[in-house]
């Protein structure tokens, strides 16, 4: 649902800033346009992640096939970078040396007071979702959208945040522009559109990156799984543990663990299996894999979090 209220918000102002930029020549309005446009394509991008990324796991692919979502996203911040980012820069300089007035201003203004009440409103979705599963975490807002594993989530986040600050700019360049006639101040509005999008971009693409590439748990999610794992009343110790995100809030899960009791071969194997099936009816479990501690193997500590 994010996605879908950021998708249709971004079209509707796409076409308004398109439009305004024609009437007005503002360079500023072309890189707000230039700026929605990508956003509304990336946006499609990110309904093929969570759509790719959701299906279940088969033999092909044991772990499932989450990751599809952060290699989507990451084709999606590409798109930023390339459609968004690139766009506004070059056309910027590009009427550094242009002069004249601003045609139509209002018309500018009222486009982009528009499109702050639209993407302000995507944005404020996000962000009540972001406070509340960060509330629920025991993490500030600012922390979890960065390393939250929900790389839609981020996404719009981060996109509808530079929206409202890429249209304060377009706002402030055309006013700059209307009062000292100097069309340098739109084409400048131009290039600071562009590079706050290139480093959105940048942070998204390397945060996706962490996530295919294989990056460590936070130390509190550790600390949450090592506390769960010693919960459950078969397990004693635990000497090992491994956490990989395999998708949006999905894990694989490998430990050596101590088992309670002395039973035979046999009926470990059994009780093993019996304790992996249980961790992964865990919604946020993709796959478990157990292995029993070594006698002189030291137990793991897990911090209270």
């Amino acid at each position: 649902m994010t996605v879908i209220i950021a998708f249709l918000a971004n079209i509707l102002v796409a076409i308004a800033k398109t439009v305004a930029a024609v009437i007005t020549s503002s360079a500023s309005m072309v890189a707000e346009a230039a700026h929605s446009w990508a956003d509304a394509g990336n946006e499609i991008f990110l309904l093929i992640a969570d759509r790719r990324g959701a299906r279940t796991k088969d033999a092909r692919h044991p772990l499932g096939y989450g990751r599809n979502a952060f290699v989507w996203s990451l084709i999606a911040a590409f798109g930023i970078f390339t459609a968004g980012a690139i766009v506004s820069i070059m056309h910027g300089i590009q009427e550094l040396s242009e002069t004249g007035p601003v045609e139509s201003p209002l018309i500018a203004y009222i486009v982009l007071g528009i499109a702050f009440v639209l993407e302000g409103a995507s944005f404020t979705q996000a962000m009540v979702k972001s406070r509340r599963l960060a509330k629920e975490r025991g993490s500030s807002t600012w922390d979890f959208v960065l390393e939250t594993s929900d790389t839609t989530l981020r996404a719009v986040f981060f996109e509808d945040a530079a929206a409202l600050i890429g249209l304060v700019i377009a706002g402030g360049a055309i006013l700059l522009h209307q009062i000292t006639g100097a069309a340098a101040w739109d084409a400048v509005g131009s290039i600071l559109v562009g590079i706050l999008l290139a480093v959105v971009a940048i942070i998204l693409i390397r945060r996706n990156i962490d996530f295919l590439v294989g990056t460590t748990a936070a130390p509190k999610l550790r600390a949450r799984v090592g506390t769960a794992l010693l919960a459950l009343p078969q397990i004693e110790r635990v000497t090992y543990l491994h956490i990989e995100y395999v998708g949006p809030n999905r894990l694989f899960i490998v430990a050596e663990v101590d088992l309670a009791g002395d039973a035979l071969e046999h009926d470990v194997a059994r009780r093993l299996r019996d304790v992996e099936q249980q961790i992964e009816a865990h919604e946020a479990v993709e796959t478990v894999v157990l292995s029993l501690s070594v006698d002189d193997e030291p137990s793991l500590e897990f911090a209270a979090s």
